[in-house]
């Protein structure tokens, strides 16, 4: 087992395929900063699949137990229910999740339970056909995104939601989502709003904090009791309604939990960021370039991640002057 300089094992890697997406969620991918004339990564620049089947193998060595296939969105790219079967074929027990919009779900769930994918995560901020589009600067409706849900329900892959809550945003969501994944009995996260990347100017007062949004399942559905913690690393917190409902909640401003960070992060291009909240990368990629095989990447990882110290959310109100971290999508979340 591979620790970092704070004894945090190296346990999940989260793996961005493109810097691509379908939405322009105001808080990630502004349309005013991502417009249809925006340069992406060159296919060029991106990792190949077989590149990044290599740093999964490399890393199996080194204690990873869980591996996460993000974006962007990553359905966009093409082929990558290859990618999964590759990264399965590794090792029959590796946990393989997705994270996605959820817009292309319907269409590839079948092929991605059949390559080897464990469980999808749906990231849906509202459930309100017009607010949706306006959030996500799209047409496409939450009914098409619930439609996807099914689907890969019905191909077997468990599902959860992911839902970012923001003040003066989409806080009259919350008890809407609640209830639509109440009804379909799928458990849902909200997700306090992070200082992550520089396309918008976050600040504290917009952050709803998950005490503020149990208070407000609490006033609807009445008092929700405490889960037992998770396993070691587990960033969610669970709370349940009277009759079991699991809601979990991610709150990385007002609750850090850097001291039992776990999570490795592969940005398209190849950079290893060994924090969310990073402003630089360490360049795998040119090792590739160099003929470097899985050993050498193996060994370089190691390194990286011994020499690892992050721990932003812990101190971010002691910082000044703290260089501007790498924009979200580009590394996934």
């Amino acid at each position: 087992m591979t620790e970092d300089g704070l004894g945090r094992p190296l346990q999940d890697l989260r793996i961005s395929v493109t810097d691509r997406c379908n939405f322009r969620c105001d808080y990630c991918m502004p349309i005013e900063n991502y417009g249809h004339d925006h340069n992406f990564l060159p296919k060029s620049e991106i990792l190949s699949f077989e590149e990044i089947t290599i740093i999964v193998e490399s890393m199996l060595k080194l204690g990873l137990k869980k591996v996460r296939i993000t974006g962007g969105e990553p359905l966009l790219r093409k082929d990558i229910c290859s990618l999964i079967s590759m990264i399965r074929n590794l090792d029959s027990e590796l946990d393989i999740a997705m994270t996605t919009n959820g817009t292309l779900l319907g269409k590839y769930a079948n092929n991605l339970s059949q390559a080897g994918l464990n469980r999808v995560t749906v990231s849906l901020d509202a459930i309100e056909a017009d607010l949706f589009r306006k959030l996500s600067s799209t047409d496409i409706t939450p009914e098409h995104i619930l439609s996807g849900i099914s689907a890969a329900i019905n191909a077997g892959l468990p599902v959860k939601v992911n839902t970012v809550i923001i003040k003066n945003y989409n806080e009259d969501q919350i008890i809407p989502l609640v209830r639509t994944f109440h009804s379909m009995n799928i458990p849902i996260r909200f997700i306090e709003y992070m200082d992550v990347g520089g396309t918008k100017n976050w600040n504290y007062d917009q952050v709803v904090t998950g005490q503020e949004i149990r208070d407000v399942i609490i006033e609807h559905f009445g008092n929700v009791s405490a889960n037992e913690s998770g396993y070691y690393g587990e960033v969610s917190n669970y709370w349940r309604l009277k009759d079991g409902y699991a809601i979990g909640f991610i709150e990385s401003v007002s609750s850090p939990f850097c001291s039992s960070c776990t999570r490795a992060r592969i940005s398209a291009n190849g950079n290893m960021y060994t924090c969310l909240f990073a402003s630089k990368g360490n360049d795998l990629k040119s090792l590739f370039d160099l003929s470097a095989d899985k050993e050498d990447i193996g060994l370089a990882v190691k390194a990286i991640w011994e020499k690892r110290t992050d721990r932003y959310s812990e101190i971010r109100g002691k910082l000044t002057n703290n260089p501007m971290p790498v924009e979200m999508h580009f590394i996934g979340g």
